[in-house]
C-alpha cells in the first residue's frame, strides 16, 4: 500500500510515493475537496466490452542486469525460470502470472529524480488474457473505442497491443501463450548465482500493481470497461481495481476535480508491485530480509496522531495491513505483504477514510 510508513521520499533505491491522499480525511491539504466531490464519478470513457480478465499473461521489467534480477526474485519470492535466451528471462510466478526480465541499457532509464541515483529497472508494460477471444471481434472492439490495435501473434497465441489514455503499453490476448505454458513445470536453470539462501517463501497473490497516470478516475474507467475489472471504491485520490481472480491494480494520479492535480504530460508508471507471500510471520519475514542484507521498512498503510501532533505509523504487529518495503538489485521498489485472495481488500480498507468505511472489510 505504501502509505503512512512510506512517506513521500525514496527508499532503498526505489521510488515509494505516498498513497491514500484522503486517508486522513477530506477538506485538508492532501485532499482539499469535500467527500461528495472528491469521490464523484466521471463519465465513463467508453461503453463496456463485456470482457472478463481470466489471467495475467505477463508484465515486463527492463533492467540493466537481468540475470541478477531474475536470480533475486527466485531466491526471495520463489519464482521459477521458464526460459532465458541471453537477452531476457521469463519467470513463472506460480500459476499467478509470468514476469519477463529484459536487458536494457543504463541510459534507457533516464536521470534520477530529486537527487536520487538514476534508476536501473522499470516496468514497461503488462498483458492480460480475456475470456471471449475472437481476433476480428477484439480488434473491432478496440478500434471502436479509439485505440489502434497492433497484432502480435505466435502460433496459436494471438494478441493485440494498444495504448491506454496515458500512453501505457497494454496487451490483450488469448490463453495460448505463457498462461498456457505455466500448466507445465518450468525446468530451466538460472544462469546467475543466487544472491543469498532461498527464503522458502512463495508468491501467492498480486496484492497490487501501483499504476500512476494523469487522472486516476479515467484510468479506472478505462480498465474497468475494457477488461472487466471491478472498482472497489473511490477513496478520493485512488481506486483499487479487482482484476478478476488474478490480483488487484491500484489506480493513482490526479483527481480531475482538483485544479492543477492532473498532468497530461507526465509519463504513466507502475512504480512498485506488492506481492502477497506465504508463509507470513511479521518477525520472521523481517529477520529473513535483514539477514540477507536487504533494507527493510514496515508499511501498515495507516497511522495515528502522536503526542507531538504528527502522524505515527501504526504498529505492524497489530495492524490490519502488514507489509514490508525493500528494493531489488536494480533498485526497483518492492513490497511484500500478508495479503491473499481471501483478504484482497484489507489494504484498501485500511487506508480508507473513516467516512467511507461502510464497505464490508474482506
Amino acid at each position: 500500500m505504501l502509505g503512512a510508513a512510506a512517506g513521500a521520499t525514496g527508499f532503498a533505491g526505489g521510488s515509494f510515493a505516498q498513497s491514500g491522499g484522503c486517508r486522513n480525511g477530506f477538506g485538508q491539504p492532501r485532499c482539499p475537496l469535500p467527500m461528495a466531490q472528491a469521490t464523484a464519478p466521471i463519465p465513463e470513457v467508453f461503453e463496456s466490452t463485456g470482457w472478463k480478465t481470466v489471467a495475467l499473461e505477463s508484465f515486463t521489467i527492463d533492467v540493466v542486469d537481468y540475470k541478477k534480477e531474475a536470480a533475486f526474485y527466485a531466491a526471495l519470492l520463489g519464482w521459477t525460470l521458464r526460459e532465458d535466451d541471453g537477452q531476457r528471462a521469463v519467470m513463472d510466478i506460480g500459476q499467478l502470472g509470468s514476469c519477463i526480465f529484459r536487458a536494457a541499457a543504463p541510459e534507457s532509464f533516464g536521470p534520477g529524480i530529486g537527487g536520487a541515483p538514476p534508476p536501473r529497472a522499470a516496468i514497461r508494460d503488462f498483458s492480460w488474457v480475456i475470456d471471449r477471444w475472437d481476433a476480428k471481434a477484439v480488434a473491432a472492439a478496440l478500434t471502436k473505442r479509439g485505440m489502434a490495435p497492433v497484432a502480435d501473434n505466435r502460433g496459436a497465441f494471438q494478441s493485440f497491443w494498444v495504448k491506454d489514455p496515458d500512453g501505457w503499453d497494454l496487451q490483450v490476448c488469448n490463453n495460448k501463450g505463457l498462461s498456457d505454458a505455466r500448466k507445465k513445470p518450468a525446468t530451466a536453470k538460472l544462469a546467475g548465482p543466487a544472491p543469498f539462501a532461498p527464503t522458502g517463501w512463495k508468491t501467492v497473490w498480486f496484492d497490487h500493481f501501483s499504476y500512476r497516470g494523469a487522472n486516476y478516475k479515467r484510468s479506472a474507467s478505462f480498465y474497468a470497461n475494457l477488461l472487466g475489472w471491478e472498482r472497489a471504491f473511490d477513496e478520493g485520490s485512488q481506486i483499487e481495481l479487482l482484476a478478476g481472480n488474478v490480483g488487484d491494480v491500484m489506480c493513482r494520479g490526479g483527481n480531475p476535480f482538483v485544479p492543477g492535480q492532473t498532468n497530461e504530460s507526465a509519463r504513466a508508471t507502475i512504480d512498485h508491485v506488492s506481492y502477497g507471500i506465504a508463509p507470513w510471520d511479521v518477525e520472521r519475514v523481517r529477520e529473513a530480509l535483514e539477514s540477507r542484507g536487504l533494507a527493510v521498512r514496515a508499511d501498515t498503510a495507516t497511522a495515528h496522531m502522536g503526542p507531538d501532533n504528527k502522524l505515527v505509523p501504526d504498529d505492524i504487529y497489530h495492524a490490519a495491513y502488514q507489509s514490508y518495503q525493500t528494493s531489488t538489485p536494480g533498485g526497483f521498489a518492492l513490497q511484500i505483504s500478508w495479503v491473499t485472495s481471501e483478504t484482497r481488500l484489507v489494504g484498501a480498507n485500511a487506508a480508507k477514510p473513516q467516512a467511507l468505511r461502510k464497505y464490508p472489510a474482506q
